[in-house]
């Protein structure tokens, strides 16, 4: 059997050497390295396991971004994606998720007007450079097909998918028919590295990209639906919070501890 799948993706500054600016709140990103969105790994490999048992699976990552992030798909082709797609305009810059999902669902449309439905979009979690966890779930609303998130394991018997999702405090069984939209938590595999074959024959793979005229047929795009007119979400401050000075071990079980304790307690104005 072979799918159609899509994985949308997003290239993130690496959080592990990000700082922000103190003065402005904003995040400084010169000389920070670009990777791809860890959540957004998962869903990747998730779609390459599929591929792995049904090799005629075809999968096209879409990522909206600069003209730069066209490293990211062909690092995603590299690991076994058969093609590109960069959504990439001066107009849809400053999106916040609601602006976003309506881009990538023009997007999703557009392919599957010239390719035909896919049968499974796999998305991350959420992004690591906004934590919103909501451009998944809005892309599956706005294309009306049904969707589970947190996939901590999927299973696909022909069009049935089943889908263990987790939460705070278990997790939940969901069987769902495709086409679907599944949004991947890093427990459900471990991402692949990319291949040398696949690194020496990324750039014959090809990156198609879609600017607003490209889009601009889809009834969801406009100039007040995209970017940063068409955002609703403003941001009223970033911050890094203050670190926490260094706690105090109070050993014993004796009143002379417990009379030290509280007495630290009031300091603290806790008691």
């Amino acid at each position: 059997m072979a799918f159609k799948i899509i994985v949308c993706a997003k290239q993130v500054p690496d959080t592990n050497v990000i700082k922000i600016n103190p003065k402005t709140g904003t995040l400084i990103r010169d000389g920070v390295p670009s990777i791809l969105n860890h959540d957004d790994a998962n869903a990747l490999e998730e779609a390459l396991k599929i591929k792995d048992k049904h090799p005629d699976t075809h999968i096209t990552v879409i990522s909206m971004g600069p003209p730069q992030a066209s490293d990211l798909l062909f690092e995603c082709i590299a690991k076994g994606a058969d093609e590109g797609i960069l959504v990439s305009d001066r107009a849809v810059g400053g999106s916040d998720t609601w602006a976003t999902s309506n881009t990538l669902e023009a997007a999703i449309k557009k392919w599957e007007k010239e390719n035909g439905p896919a049968d499974l979009i796999f998305a991350g979690r959420q992004a690591i450079d906004g934590d919103t966890a909501q451009v998944g779930s809005q892309i599956a609303e706005k294309l009306d097909i049904p969707q589970v998130s947190y996939a901590a394991d999927v299973k696909i018997e022909g069009t049935t998918v089943t889908v263990k999702r987790a939460l705070e405090d278990g997790y939940m069984t969901i069987e769902t028919q495709t086409p679907c939209l599944l949004t991947c938590i890093k427990e459900l595999n471990e991402p692949r590295y990319m291949s040398i074959k696949g690194i020496m024959g990324c750039y014959d793979k090809p990156i198609a990209v879609y600017d607003y005229n490209t889009l601009k047929d889809d009834p969801l795009i406009d100039p007040t639906t995209i970017g940063l007119k068409g955002s609703p979400t403003n941001i009223f401050k970033s911050f890094t919070p203050p670190q926490k000075g260094q706690g105090k071990m109070l050993e014993g079980a004796d009143k002379a501890t417990c009379d030290e304790l509280v007495a630290e307690l009031q300091k603290k104005h806790i008691i």
